[in-house]
């Protein structure tokens, strides 16, 4: 941290009214050395509502993202929008020189993925992910257990995210090819890709063999009827699930299976499966749950055994905020330009190439 970022005040803007809206507004709020002073979006209620609740000033109060990156005192941004604007707001925001947060996907492909990188690095500015299910306790505790060498050498992974009743929202952005770029694959399959690879020391994604289907979805089944997503009238475009079998650079391979619906005995379960040389190991959540979540196998003293941690909870959104306002404190910024997002990108994207093409697809290094 230089003398200069030291005892900074960073002012912050929030772009998207929505979940990922609000919980910047909530993780930059806990930071003494933040201020959130602008917040943009299009639903006036709610832009008012967000507004009053976490002190932002009216004149920072735009409905236009434009007119907020306008903004001459803003440090850094925070995008939180259907994934169609995540490329053009932050390419836009690095070119005035902010430090950007996005949520996730970095982006609907990896084109888009690669001009916000590049972006990023020609600005030399911060672009971070939203990678928050990582910031889980569970996958914390998991992951200092693995690099402490316990599992010996991972071999075989899996990674699932399954739900039996959750599209989200009939006609909304979500199931708009367009605007969101995928269905639950890019939705959901990126967080626990990014779970897995983190876990796993971050191991290169040589091919990858995938299908997709669109069996439910399509047929007005297994729709969120609580959902409220913006965007209604889109018709339903994308897959309700997708596997895919990931041959890695260490030689080890990783299964990834994700649904927003399906006949099953799913809720919204998602979880990671390790097999390891000398152990294995699993995180099985259950609607959200952080308790309970972690069992370790292992031997001891020649006897088959399992540990289950006594972990719960995690910081989630708030760790993620805490570590980008830290690393645009840092000033190494060169260090952090959504490459971990580009690299999920280009995955997701070979997935879908490979459901397309009907075999298996190698990703270029």
């Amino acid at each position: 941290m230089t003398s200069e970022t030291q005892n900074k005040k960073f002012r912050v803007g929030i772009i998207g009214l929505g979940f990922g809206g609000e919980s910047a507004l909530k993780g930059f709020r806990l930071l003494s050395n933040v201020e959130a002073v602008a917040l943009a979006g299009l639903e006036e209620d709610r832009l008012a509502y967000l507004g009053d609740t976490y002190g932002i000033p009216v004149e920072g109060r735009y409905r236009d993202y434009q007119d907020l990156l306008a903004n001459e005192e803003l440090d850094a941004v925070s995008i939180g929008v259907p994934n169609s604007l995540h490329a053009p707001i932050a390419i836009a925001a690095l070119e005035r020189g902010l430090h950007v947060l996005c949520e996730k996907p970095l982006a609907r492909n990896s084109e888009e993925a690669e001009a916000m990188v590049q972006a990023a690095t020609k600005a030399n500015r911060v672009l971070q992910v939203v990678f928050n299910h990582r910031e889980r306790n569970d996958v914390q505790t998991l992951k200092r257990y693995i690099d402490e060498g316990k599992l010996g050498n991972i071999y075989y992974a899996k990674a699932y995210w399954m739900r039996r009743r959750g599209i989200p929202g009939a006609g909304s952005w979500f199931v708009n090819k367009k605007m969101a770029g995928g269905g639950p694959l890019i939705d959901l399959g990126v967080h626990v890709l990014d779970m897995a690879l983190y876990l796993l020391e971050e191991p290169s994604v040589l091919t990858v063999s995938a299908s997709t289907y669109n069996e439910l979805g399509s047929r007005g089944v297994g729709f969120d009827v609580n959902a409220r997503k913006s965007g209604l009238g889109s018709g339903y475009e994308v897959e309700d699930l997708a596997t895919a079998f990931l041959r890695l650079s260490t030689g080890g391979t990783l299964l990834l299976e994700t649904s927003w619906a399906t006949h099953s005995s799913a809720q919204d379960d998602y979880g990671i499966v390790l097999y390891g040389t000398e152990g294995g190991a699993e995180i099985r959540v259950k609607n959200y749950n952080t308790e309970n979540t972690v069992t370790i196998y292992t031997d001891v003293a020649g006897v088959p055994s399992e540990i289950q941690p006594r972990v719960r909870g995690g910081q989630f959104h708030n760790a993620v905020t805490k570590e980008f306002i830290e690393r645009v404190a840092g000033g190494n910024w060169s260090l952090y330009n959504g490459s971990d997002g580009l690299r999920r990108a280009r995955v997701i994207d070979a997935c879908y190439a490979s459901a397309l093409q009907g075999r298996e697809v190698l990703i270029e290094a």
